[in-house]
């Protein structure tokens, strides 16, 4: 086992709070001397919204395990396809699940850039800063110190990136537009707010706002506006927001049939076309990002460059290709753990494959080490499968000599 390998088990695994944390500033000093850095992806963006940078979309790769091993993988086809931006990315929720606190999983993204040899910017994310709209509705202070922490922790751990989703306090029983958009468009201001409050001297960070819930009712042109309009009146800052995302009818993860399989969405393409021009144009931003892709048919990709989307979210489809490829007895092992500690998510009427597919996720931190350490035989056929759908994907989403 090389240095950075053996820091990088250290970072994640020692026993001792206190080496770990040691084994993470020697890898950031690592990177540092090798001209590799957390970067924000704001001024890029702007250059998307002015059309000085176009043809291609950005991918956002949710990392929930081998998260060490998946994003040297990532460094490498980056510089072997001239890749210029890829973000590495993880959503609030996921941060709990997946048992990766912010400055692991950035460290461990550093690491695996040093393994690389790559040098450069690294674009870190904080997906899905995500309000509870009952937690919301009943003490909405307390929710905003919530996430103001968590924001803190993030930046304070490089991600340089951050997307505010208050989409879930959208009210869809208002008949006026600007009403159903209200406190999504005013916490969405006070965090941006926040966010250029404390981000570090000379960086400018990237801030992505959500005007419609993933897995909810499809977006319009006259709801982003109205989002934009109650945003802009309440920020303070000079500097608002980078991106936005907006639903055209895909959800997280898919949606699993009772035989495992998923339905296939319809992706209105037109809704990220004609919101995008809107952004650009009139609110010069980067423009629009698409969630909950990673399950769709690669089949569909080319189309999201070609109506100019400028980012796409992609996560449950790896972790699927893990769990696909992994051997069975670890796969025993996992179904057996949740089986009994996640029956209270058991919907009515679900069959076992519905049951096992939605709730895995759950199972990426108390067996992160296990399928960090599975048998080398699953993990090579593992990550070749990895490589290949990146491959795919750096190709549909015109990706290639970008740098």
């Amino acid at each position: 086992m090389n240095t950075i390998d053996s820091l990088v088990n250290a970072s994640v695994f020692n026993s001792s709070e206190e080496e770990r944390v040691i084994a993470r500033k020697e890898i950031r000093a690592l990177a540092k001397q090798r001209g590799i850095y957390p970067a924000s992806i704001h001024d890029v963006y702007m250059k998307c919204g002015k059309g000085e940078l176009k043809g291609f979309t950005v991918p956002a790769f949710n990392v929930r395990n081998l998260t060490y091993d998946f994003s040297r993988l990532i460094f490498r086809l980056m510089m072997e396809k001239n890749v210029g931006y890829v973000i590495f990315e993880i959503a609030r929720g996921e941060v709990g699940y997946t048992g990766q606190s912010h400055d692991e999983y950035a460290t461990t993204v550093l690491a695996a850039a040093i393994a690389e040899n790559y040098v450069g910017p690294v674009y870190i994310q904080a997906d899905h800063t995500q309000f509870s709209a009952e937690k919301y509705g009943s003490d909405p202070k307390g929710q905003e110190e919530v996430l103001k922490k968590f924001i803190k922790s993030a930046i304070d751990a490089g991600f340089y990136n951050i997307d505010i989703d208050a989409s879930t306090l959208v009210d869809l029983s208002k008949t006026n537009l600007e009403e159903q958009q209200k406190e999504n468009a005013h916490m969405t201001a006070v965090l941006t707010d926040y966010i250029r409050e404390i981000q570090p001297s000379g960086i400018t960070v990237s801030v992505g706002g959500e005007i419609g819930h993933i897995g909810g009712k499809n977006s319009t042109g006259e709801e982003y506006e109205a989002f934009m309009t109650l945003v802009k009146s309440q920020l303070k800052s000079t500097i608002g927001l980078s991106k936005v995302s907006v639903q055209t009818g895909t959800s997280h993860g898919g949606t699993v049939l009772p035989d495992g399989t998923i339905k296939q969405a319809i992706v209105d393409f037109s809704v990220i076309e004609s919101i995008g021009a809107i952004a650009k144009e009139k609110y010069h931003m980067g423009g629009v990002v698409q969630h909950g892709a990673s399950t769709l048919p690669t089949a569909l990709f080319h189309r999201f460059p070609e109506v100019g989307t400028l980012e796409i979210h992609l996560a449950t489809g790896f972790q699927n290709i893990i769990f696909e490829h992994m051997s069975d007895d670890l796969k025993k092992e996992i179904y057996e753990w949740l089986a009994t500690n996640c029956v209270a998510e058991r919907k009515e009427g679900q069959t076992d494959d519905q049951f096992y597919y939605k709730t895995r996720k759950r199972a990426n931190g108390p067996f992160k080490e296990k399928i960090w350490r599975m048998d080398p035989v699953y993990k090579v056929v593992v990550m070749d499968a990895l490589e290949k759908e990146v491959q795919l994907i750096l190709h549909e989403l015109k990706m290639e000599n970008t740098k």
